[in-house]
């Protein structure tokens, strides 16, 4: 609800975790489920978000231990980068005196920068401009049709997503993918050179 209320974003239930002889399984029921109690329930789930308190209060009455998950493409796009590139990348950003904006770390070694709706259309271009080729960096944007899992979602037994940067007031207004554009290519770009090294 403070999602909705605070921030003004959209949110929707997702999956959940049932414990079975001790051991967390996903709702969807898959054994074999690759983001277990942190994806949607179902295809219709772009229709069921939602940014009023009353229906968000309504639909986490049905299942408590939904996960949070918002949609992008809608308040803000994110940028997707390895964890390592990430804290690299809020490095930079520190000593550049750019502020990041909130964003999510995920237990399965991500870091999404989340940033103003439009980025999936401008960043291949902006890494181009950079003088990096999109293909050869670890970063992804989520934009239009897709979604991220907020805190406190958990993934399976790997533990639960977390802010590794807050919203707070001081990051109310969003950046626009221009400002942490060249951060974050360097640093994926960093941690490309250094994985190739390492080989």
């Amino acid at each position: 609800m403070r999602y909705a209320e605070e921030r003004r974003w959209d949110v929707f239930p997702g999956t959940w975790l049932d414990t079975t002889g001790g051991v967390p399984r996903c709702s969807c029921g898959d054994t074999g489920c690759a983001s277990p109690g942190a994806h949607p329930a179902g295809p219709g789930w772009a229709g069921e978000a939602t940014g009023s308190v009353t229906a968000v209060r309504r639909l986490w009455s049905k299942e408590p231990r939904a996960a949070v998950l918002l949609p992008t493409g809608r308040t803000f796009d994110a940028i997707d980068v390895p964890e390592t590139a990430g804290c690299l990348a809020l490095a930079r950003m520190e000593r550049l005196v750019t502020p990041p904006g909130p964003v999510i770390g995920s237990p399965d070694g991500r870091m999404l920068f989340l940033v103003q709706p439009g980025a999936a259309a401008k960043v291949p271009e902006l890494v181009r401009r950079l003088g990096w080729s999109p293909g050869t960096l670890n970063l992804l944007v989520r934009g239009e049709g897709e979604w991220v899992a907020a805190p406190p979602t958990r993934l399976g037994t790997r533990g639960a997503v977390q802010w590794a940067c807050g919203p707070s007031s001081v990051n109310r207004w969003l950046p626009d993918a221009e400002a942490l554009a060249p951060a974050l290519s360097y640093a994926c770009g960093h941690a490309a050179t250094h994985r190739r090294g390492q080989a």
